[in-house]
């Protein structure tokens, strides 16, 4: 039994607070990240079933939501049901925000509620790597998890969800993009690899203490072990003006062009300290935006 029309929505993210290469059962390893959940970002999507019909989308470039309403209709479909796949976005593409992955989980979870089903997280996952090579783990909002993107797989789930944080977002590449299908994944080196050993540890004991200041530092680290894959111009001087002002830390969209100086929500001084850093980040001739968590 379905629907005639279903609905689903999705966040993006401001890029990452952690991404690298991560052992993953004392003998493989996975590339791996923690995404920054914006829920100002959404993507939301409806699908109206047609019988007898193919698969289509209203916006021609959403090729990637397309093909993931086409496998999730393959995976729990009755036979012969197409339909029309509509998407609205306001999650900027090419700034490594998880466009692509909130069009894909929108569309896939809009099948689903006009299918009447739910299923597991992981099924989901599967099939939104499937659509787009790579998705995001925007998905996982109640608690935080370490995801490899490339294959759909929880590396560790956390007790808690991400610390609270007001973010300023800088893109420091207005006039460029970055597509993620054509962006080489970064070969780190072995002391490249031991560095995210620690990091790793520092995250868990970050999300489960519920601690924004070590995880801005563990943000900070990550931030600028891809300064060597991805390099964000004036970094430093962004982050020098973020320290100036009590941000906890700084991150990167590791495959894109945004720079987020973090503040602790919870600190009574931030939103002053905010107002102050944006102010001189506009001195500076950046373009500041204020997201609140």
């Amino acid at each position: 039994m379905s629907k005639l029309v279903g609905y689903a929505e999705a966040i993006g993210h401001h890029g990452e607070l952690l991404q690298g290469l991560f052992e993953d059962t004392g003998v493989h390893f996975r590339r791996a990240l923690v995404s920054l959940p914006c829920r100002h970002l959404k993507t939301r999507a409806s699908f109206r079933a047609q019988v007898g019909q193919p698969v289509t989308v209203s916006q021609p470039h959403c090729q990637k939501a397309l093909r993931a309403a086409q496998m999730t209709l393959g995976a729990f479909g009755p036979e012969g049901m197409g339909g029309i796949l509509s998407v609205d976005s306001n999650v900027p593409i090419g700034r490594g925000m998880g466009s692509s992955t909130a069009d894909v989980l929108a569309s896939i979870l809009a099948v689903m509620d006009c299918l009447r089903i739910e299923t597991s997280a992981e099924q989901v996952m599967r099939i939104a790597v499937g659509a787009e090579t790579a998705c995001d783990s925007t998905l996982f909002r109640q608690q935080a998890v370490l995801f490899a993107h490339r294959e759909g797989l929880v590396m560790e789930a956390f007790r808690k969800p991400l610390p609270a944080f007001d973010i300023i977002s800088v893109d420091t590449m207005p006039e460029a993009t970055v597509n993620t299908l054509e962006f080489e994944p970064a070969r780190y080196d072995a002391a490249e690899v031991e560095a995210f050993r620690p990091l790793r540890s520092l995250l868990r004991t970050a999300v489960n203490e519920a601690d924004p200041h070590l995880l801005g530092k563990v943000a900070t680290a990550s931030a600028h072990l891809n300064e060597r894959f991805l390099p964000k111009p004036r970094l430093d001087e962004i982050e020098a003006i973020g320290a100036r002002f009590g941000a906890v830390g700084i991150q990167v969209a590791h495959s894109g062009t945004v720079v987020g100086l973090l503040f602790d929500k919870h600190d009574a001084d931030a939103p002053r300290n905010i107002e102050q850093a944006a102010a001189m980040l506009k001195r500076s001739a950046l373009e500041p935006t204020i997201f609140h968590s």
